[in-house]
């Protein structure tokens, strides 16, 4: 891990993964895709927005580069489905694009990284809204921990045990954890 100061100060931050790090935890992620489906008829990936958009498109390239087929995509906006509605504004963050009823296959929800599980809780409220699919698995860049519901993930890039003051930062470059100065 790499202690990185900005020139601009007040915020300190640490490299816990580089790009090759990324490509590394993509790849293996790919193969226990593979590997628990027995192939990838029937399986989707659905990235939720913002962060696991990103990654979904990642994983479904290198599962192509595997297996010689392209795995269908989908994006899903949360926002209107979170539990914390009355506590803070919400605005979507981006469109919800989901091109196939997910009706009797496999969807992989994508996402950056998982903390409370909040955002996980309300994806599978959310996809209800494209049918009934055979099962949902969870895929996550990085598992920080912190759970507040019984979620957790089925395929994991990294665990890495945070405070709860600590931001995880995951960039195309890498995974930082950011905290600020005297926390």
């Amino acid at each position: 891990m790499t202690e990185v100061t900005p020139p601009e100060g007040g915020v300190f931050a640490a490299r816990v993964m580089d790009g090759a790090d990324l490509e590394r935890a993509t790849r293996r992620m790919a193969h226990e895709i593979i590997e628990r489906n027995h192939g990838l008829e029937g399986v989707v990936l659905v990235g939720l927005q913002t962060g696991g958009a990103g990654l979904a498109r990642s994983l479904a390239a290198v599962l192509e580069r595997i297996e010689g087929a392209p795995v269908p995509v989908g994006l899903l906006d949360v926002a209107f489905y979170r539990d914390d509605l009355r506590l803070r504004p919400v605005t979507p963050h981006a469109i919800t694009d989901i091109p196939l009823d997910l009706t009797a296959r496999v969807v992989v929800l994508v996402d950056d990284v998982i903390f409370t599980g909040r955002t996980i809780r309300a994806a599978l409220d959310a996809l209800n809204d494209h049918g009934r699919p055979r099962a949902v698995q969870l895929a996550v860049l990085v598992d920080r921990g912190h759970r507040e519901l019984p979620i957790r993930p089925d395929y994991v890039g990294k665990n890495l045990p945070t405070r709860l003051d600590e931001v995880v930062d995951v960039h195309d470059d890498g995974v930082d954890i950011v905290r600020a100065p005297g926390t």
